[in-house]
């Protein structure tokens, strides 16, 4: 099953690559493996998948001894800051940094660990009361400040749009977080680099790509229904 999914994936992110103009090879898909087994995961890994990502500190704590080094965990949940020290040195991006404060103990904790870590900054586009995430208008202070930190570097952007029936919906809330991120690049900001948009789920991430983003996050299209009580919308 995970492979024909993936298949299927692949191929709607071509459509919408070619109805946008873009390439195939400019969006990186992110297999969203979060509340599911290491025996789907090892599937979707022989089925290509190599960019995995999770929503708990401790789901990739559980799983990263347990599969190929090869693969490249993202962190794309919410992250408290005492648990940073944990996945510092495991994963390749980290999605969510929605504060300076946050900011400061990744790149405190990168330093003990001797890394550079990734991030992105995780706006609340559609400014909704149950999701983490900065506001557009407060996200250039941000990336200003954080940027001024030490071995943490800006790669782009990453939202949760709301969860819609009509992928259509959140065309505006993609094309909003694009326009920030053209807005953030035109400032030349040293140690940013707005080159990432993660944006899109299984509902709409071929309307994301249409908009511009170079990495979508896929669980339900990829695996199947999520389990209960995952709070993480449809991923």
């Amino acid at each position: 099953m995970i492979k024909e999914n993936l298949a299927r994936v692949h191929e709607n992110i071509k459509i919408a690559c070619q109805k946008s103009g873009r390439k195939p090879e400019e969006v990186t898909l992110i297999s969203v493996s979060k509340t599911k087994p290491v025996s789907m995961l090892k599937e979707a890994y022989q089925a290509g998948s190599r960019e995995f990502g999770e929503n708990k500190v401790q789901e990739i704590m559980d799983k990263y001894p347990q599969l190929p080094t090869d693969i490249r965990w993202h962190m794309i949940g919410h992250l408290q800051r005492n648990k940073v020290k944990y996945i510092i040195d495991k994963v390749c991006l980290i999605h969510s940094v929605d504060s300076l404060r946050l900011a400061e103990e990744i790149s405190s904790q990168a330093e003990k660990k001797q890394v550079e870590i990734d991030i992105l900054v995780e706006v609340n586009i559609a400014q909704e009361e149950s999701k983490f995430g900065t506001s557009r208008e407060e996200a250039v202070q941000l990336v200003e400040e954080i940027a001024k930190l030490p071995h943490i570097h800006i790669q782009g952007l990453m939202t949760i749009a709301p969860f819609v029936e009509n992928p259509e919906d959140n065309r505006e809330y993609f094309r909003q977080i694009r326009e920030l991120s053209v807005d953030i690049r035109k400032k030349n900001i040293d140690n940013v680099n707005m080159s990432v948009l993660s944006m899109g789920m299984t509902g709409d991430y071929m309307v994301a790509i249409e908009e511009g983003a170079t990495m979508v996050r896929v669980g339900t299209g990829i695996f199947g229904e999520r389990n209960k009580g995952d709070y993480y919308g449809n991923a």
